[in-house]
């Protein structure tokens, strides 16, 4: 454990320090004390707090439970490692956030190096209570060999806002993400989701539940599909009150070997909401290519400068 240790430090801790919980395959070397701020492993909390069982499906074996119950000074910071070989994570996550709050969370997963052969499942419930708002930057680097399962519930009170940014850096042998928003009155979300895949397969599935009056939500996806990917994404507004919506979906091709499959879906149960997509594959253009070399680019570099400022957009 003490080498694990050691190794994540040098690679995280230096870079994100302070990190506010911070588990390495299944243990946790360390949880900050926050004033106002309650931070414990997800066990923990099931048996300190009755609530918590109503958002778990189960009783935890890992992850973290964090309640927000004054205004933080400062951004929360949580990193999830994968570090030795044939690991298995099943996480089970809870952040409740009280009314009226502003957090920022910087949520980091990954494998400290690669040929690990993970397995990182997650059962993650994020809760704003009336008024709150949370902007969560969720970052994913993992190896050409791990399975990856991310299943996130967001649930929006009156007037709550999220702006949640998932970006993976290095995409693992298997993705499979479902993300589920519900929005009560004049709450709203803005998800990005952004991945640049190779030798990947992945199902992204979000949902965005316009439960009652006033609600409105974005949902964006910036994919692209690199050698030998296989990227399938359904993405669905449900409008059951007066709301607004839209759905922005993008895939860029940019080897023969990869699929890109974008479905989307907008149900509409009201009269009076307003839910739109739009969506669109397309590949590099050889202008775009023949313009960058023109610059003193060669090809990889021109690539990589079209396929950051397609991610970016």
């Amino acid at each position: 454990m003490k080498n694990v240790k050691n190794v994540a430090d040098r690679a995280y801790k230096k870079l994100y320090a302070p990190v506010d919980y911070y588990q390495i395959n299944n243990q946790i070397p360390e949880i900050c004390e926050l004033k106002g701020i309650e931070i414990l492993p997800s066990k923990l909390a099931w048996e300190r707090y009755s609530w918590t069982k109503k958002y778990f499906s189960k009783k935890p074996k890992s992850g973290y439970f964090i309640w927000v119950k004054e205004q933080p000074k400062s951004a929360l910071f949580t990193c999830i490692s994968i570090a030795n070989k044939n690991i298995r994570q099943e996480l089970q996550n809870l952040l409740v956030v009280e009314k009226d709050l502003k957090v920022e969370l910087q949520g980091a997963c990954n494998v400290l190096k690669k040929n690990l052969a993970g397995i990182h499942q997650t059962q993650g419930k994020i809760i704003l209570k009336q008024g709150s708002v949370l902007k969560y930057n969720h970052i994913h680097s993992w190896g050409d060999r791990d399975i990856i399962e991310p299943d996130y519930e967001f649930f929006l009170e009156k007037k709550a806002k999220i702006d949640y940014n998932y970006k993976i850096l290095s995409s693992p042998k298997l993705l499979k993400t479902k993300t589920l928003i519900t929005l009560l009155e004049n709450s709203s979300a803005n998800i990005n989701i952004v991945g640049n895949f190779s030798k990947t397969k992945a199902e992204i599935r979000e949902s965005l539940i316009l439960k009652e009056r006033g609600a409105s939500g974005i949902v964006k996806l910036r994919l692209v599909g690199s050698k030998n990917s296989e990227i399938t994404a359904h993405s669905q507004i449900k409008a059951q009150a007066e709301s607004k919506g839209h759905l922005d979906c993008q895939g860029l091709l940019i080897d023969k070997t990869a699929k890109i499959s974008l479905i989307p879906e907008l149900i509409c149960e009201n009269k009076k909401a307003q839910i739109t997509h739009e969506a669109s594959i397309g590949k590099i253009s050889e202008e775009e290519l023949s313009y960058l070399r023109t610059r003193g680019l060669n090809e990889k570099e021109a690539i990589n400068l079209i396929v950051n400022g397609f991610l970016e957009n």
